[in-house]
């Protein structure tokens, strides 16, 4: 597999997503168009779709490589992932639609407050900014080191290109063009993880039963783990309870994945959507955790040397494109590719449509659709993509992947605050302290950063996992209620 061959497949895919954009918005561009795809989306489509939103080129590579550490553990934080579907789809989307809501944020507004409401979706556009640079940065690196530094293409380049096609492509029929292009880009995602299985056992010379057997016989595929609570990371209760919470957080209460839902027409067509999602998904990480498995054990029958790679994220690519044949490693890339930009463009588009009704107040105009209006959404939205560029850059500059990672776990501390206002609203029927929120909510993380590093860490033997965003939320949940007085601010139920 050479540079020029998959420079010239990325190219051939490109051209292949400008095409549907220019199909999906010749008749319709206007901002309901690009901000919930004029609520007339099918909801099978959105469904299969979202999961390639869902997961990220980093999934597609760290996932398969974490098996190597924690086995199949990765799924009980999945069965967590799938009950906290379950929870948006019959908590979260009926208060969604029954407020007609365009940005998810706008509820904050109508429960809690004016500061409360801004702090939430400060928060949404921070997270999802960071978040999402960080996925297209660890990917990037992998294109470069794989393709663009044969001809000494700079690394800055590389990410401008990738964000101006993303740009060019969902610029005028943004959600309307992405429920498409996701479409597409999670057939293609879905096909590369059963053609990657398909290819390793073929190599290992095995057949669909034996490769089951393989699999399952191995040294990779303990699932649960029931061991020491307190100094288990992948034990089964942080894993699993902290899969749900996640879930609700980062789905749920994020306006990227949420404005997919609210691109329907009823409230039932986007619940069948996020069942169908779930099934879905959990199917298709098993397949992930199979590769997994099947990458080491590939690795070990022909004398790979693991601990030569960079880290375990380079040993799905290293073997797709350094030791099976050309097809098998044009098959990587599209996988790897289409759950890259996948997950960009729909953040682009999530961060310009909170941005445009959140800040800008595009939803209390006399007409949305007004040009002028069009116009502001276009330059917001390319102002986005300079702004992922520039922290894609930061982190190239970083250069240290434990501060990069310490930067990517700062801002997933950030969605406790908002679990916690969210929960807040929901759960009781009390007036927040509207103008304290924002304080609450950066105390909050910087607390729970405090009690795990310099209490917790050094003093006892608990280890905190992926539940760490329970505490965060609680935390800010019983601020808001130390603060808060009796009785609503208004006469309305949520």
């Amino acid at each position: 597999m050479t540079p020029t061959v998959l420079l010239l497949f990325l190219i051939i895919y490109f051209v292949l997503l400008l095409g549907v954009a220019y199909f999906t918005s010749r008749k319709s561009a206007d901002n309901a168009t690009f901000f919930v795809a004029n609520r007339n989306a099918k909801w099978y489509m959105v469904a299969f779709g979202m999961i390639g939103t869902a997961l990220s080129g980093v999934t597609f590579i760290s996932v398969p490589g974490a098996v190597g550490n924690s086995d199949f553990g990765y799924f009980q934080f999945i069965l967590g992932n799938a009950v906290g579907f379950i929870i948006i789809a019959y908590v979260l989307l009926p208060l969604y639609y029954r407020m007609n809501l365009t940005s998810i944020y706008t509820y904050l507004e109508e429960r809690l407050g004016h500061r409360s409401y801004k702090t939430g979706a400060m928060i949404f556009l921070v997270s999802r900014t960071i978040g999402s640079a960080f996925r297209l940065y660890l990917v990037a690196i992998i294109l470069q080191w794989f393709i663009f530094d044969t001809w000494n293409i700079p690394f800055a380049v590389t990410i401008a290109l990738c964000l101006l096609l993303i740009w060019l492509y969902t610029n005028k029929g943004g959600l309307k063009t992405i429920i498409i292009t996701d479409m597409m880009q999670t057939f293609f995602l879905v096909l590369a993880v059963v053609l990657s299985i398909y290819f390793m056992a073929n190599s290992l010379g095995l057949g669909l039963m034996e490769t089951i057997e393989t699999v399952k016989e191995s040294s990779y595929s303990k699932m649960f783990f029931w061991g020491d609570l307190l100094g288990d990371r992948i034990h089964f209760w942080k894993h699993f309870l902290g899969g749900i919470f996640v879930t609700v957080a980062m789905t749920g209460l994020d306006q990227d994945l949420m404005q997919k839902n609210l691109s329907m027409k009823t409230i039932g067509e986007a619940q069948k959507n996020m069942l169908t999602f779930t099934g879905i998904f959990v199917v298709i990480n098993l397949f992930f955790l199979s590769v997994g498995a099947l990458l080491y054990i590939y690795a070990s029958r022909n004398g790979i040397d693991i601990a030569s790679l960079p880290t375990t994220d380079y040993l799905y690519p290293e073997i797709a494109l350094h030791h099976l044949a050309i097809l098998p490693g044009m098959i990587f890339m599209m996988g790897l590719t289409a759950a890259t930009f996948a997950t960009t463009d729909s953040a682009l588009t999530a961060l310009t449509t909170s941005f445009c009704v959140d800040f800008l107040n595009f939803n209390k105009k006399a007409d949305p659709n007004d040009r002028t209006l069009v116009r502001t959404r276009n330059r917001v939205h390319f102002a986005f993509s300079l702004l992922m560029m520039m922290v894609i850059l930061v982190f190239r500059v970083i250069n240290d992947d434990s501060v990069v990672n310490a930067i990517f776990t700062a801002a997933s501390y950030t969605y406790g605050p908002l679990l916690g206002l969210f929960a807040f609203g929901i759960l009781t029927k009390r007036q927040v302290a509207d103008k304290l929120v924002p304080y609450i909510c950066v105390l909050s993380p910087m607390l729970c950063y405090v009690i795990n590093n310099y209490l917790i860490v050094p003093y006892t033997g608990y280890a905190v996992g992926f539940e760490l965003i329970i505490y965060n939320g609680a935390l800010t949940w019983l601020m808001l209620l130390a603060t808060s007085l009796r009785g609503m601010s208004s006469d309305k139920r949520f």
